[in-house]
């Protein structure tokens, strides 16, 4: 799960680690009010939404009076702001963070990140840090220290040298920035976190280190123990269609393709995604129902897939396991009766029941198109959504 700049900073504030003063706005005039209890001009006006690249974007900009900041307030809230992770749609502005300027003598980047591969916590972190951070990675990743954390022992005083030192930072600055970052691991432990980013982390001409910006994402699987961080959620920055399948435990991602599929495992979609791939068509979703599906569980998946209004066909790959090929066709059958279903669906089944699952399709009086084996089934609703 991903939160705005300013929910972040409320944790960073929480957890010690140093921030801008500032507060969000709604409104052209409640960012003028919040302007006016910062008392002192430049103050950064930065519309909030859950994308990177809004400075580039004209989302972050400069304000040296309230007429500036009743202006840019106005412009900001209700734009579309397009950045490179928004694509070309872009994203909705209903707030900005109204914030203090700073005398800044450098940007740097700091994250922390789990390792999967070598099961440990990483703290990294660049001098180059700023709206080009991704060029840095790409062209100069020698530029970009890493520093990997045994999760067991937890950040020690030496993992924060290590770090404070590959950043060049100013001796001054090594004290407050050791505090900081011991901080910042303790935030992302406690709140079981997929990603910590600050970019940029910048030192200030009083030689002081603050979070000039903040990024969190969450791991979905670990909300349930963190009812205080659910609340932070937005729907109105998700998916409709995945805030809907959420309702009923679906694993569901929306895709640009026009091929609709229902499969059981992950790892079974993933490579259903790519054989409909190579068969020339496009996925149009991952929508895994999982292995415990249930029969209405399978009907909301099918629902989910029929609202989308590019999907001109659909795949469905299940095998039968704990999810019982009969349960997925009583699914199908039922969300097909409700929906009025106008177009082709193609069933590869196999598994537990499977005789079972094809009588209830076969009586159901769909129109249906079976197939032996996935690479068929591929192939046939690429076919037919290429028609």
């Amino acid at each position: 799960m991903k939160i705005h700049e300013y929910q972040a900073k409320e944790l960073f504030k929480k957890y010690g680690v140093p921030i801008p003063e500032g507060r969000v706005a709604f409104s052209p005039d409640e960012a003028v009010g919040i302007a006016k209890s910062l008392a002192e001009y430049p103050v950064v006006v930065k519309a909030q939404i859950h994308a990177g690249g809004r400075g580039k974007g004209g989302g972050v900009k400069l304000a040296q009076s309230e007429s500036e900041v009743q202006s840019v307030a106005d412009q900001m809230i209700g734009m579309e702001l397009v950045t490179h992770q928004t694509g070309p749609q872009g994203r909705r502005v209903t707030k900005v963070l109204v914030e203090q300027g700073l005398n800044i003598e450098k940007e740097l980047y700091l994250s922390i990140i789990p390792d999967r591969s070598i099961a440990k916590i990483v703290v990294m972190a660049s001098e180059a840090g700023g709206m080009d951070i991704e060029e840095v990675a790409a062209e100069t990743p020698e530029k970009i220290v890493k520093v990997p954390v045994n999760p067991l022992q937890g950040i020690q005083a030496y993992h924060c040298r290590e770090v404070a030192f590959g950043l060049n930072l100013p001796p001054a600055a090594i004290k407050s920035f050791v505090a900081m970052l011991k901080n910042l691991y303790r935030l992302f432990v406690d709140n079981d976190c997929s990603l910590v980013e600050i970019n940029p982390l910048v030192i200030t001409a009083e030689e002081t280190v603050i979070a000039l910006d903040a990024k969190i994402n969450f791991d979905d699987n670990a909300l349930f123990r963190h009812k205080d961080i659910a609340e932070y959620r937005d729907p109105d920055e998700e998916d409709p269609l995945e805030v809907e399948a959420s309702k009923y435990n679906l694993n569901y991602i929306n895709l640009d393709g026009n091929v609709g599929n229902m499969v059981n495992g992950a790892g079974l979609a993933m490579a259903t995604m790519d054989l409909i791939k190579q068969a020339g068509a496009e996925p149009a979703n991952f929508l895994d129902v999982g292995g415990g599906a249930s029969a209405e569980m399978v009907e909301n998946g099918f629902k989910i897939i029929l609202s989308d209004p590019n999907v001109k066909g659909i795949l469905i790959n299940i095998f039968g396991g704990i999810l019982r090929c009969d349960v997925l066709a009583e699914g199908v059958v039922k969300a097909a009766q409700k929906t009025n279903i106008s177009f082709p669906v193609v069933v590869r089944m196999e598994g537990t029941n499977i005789e079972e699952g094809r009588r209830i399709l076969a009586e159901s009086g769909l129109q249906l198109t079976t197939a032996v084996d996935l690479k068929d089934a591929a192939q046939k609703v690429a076919e037919i959504v290429q028609a």
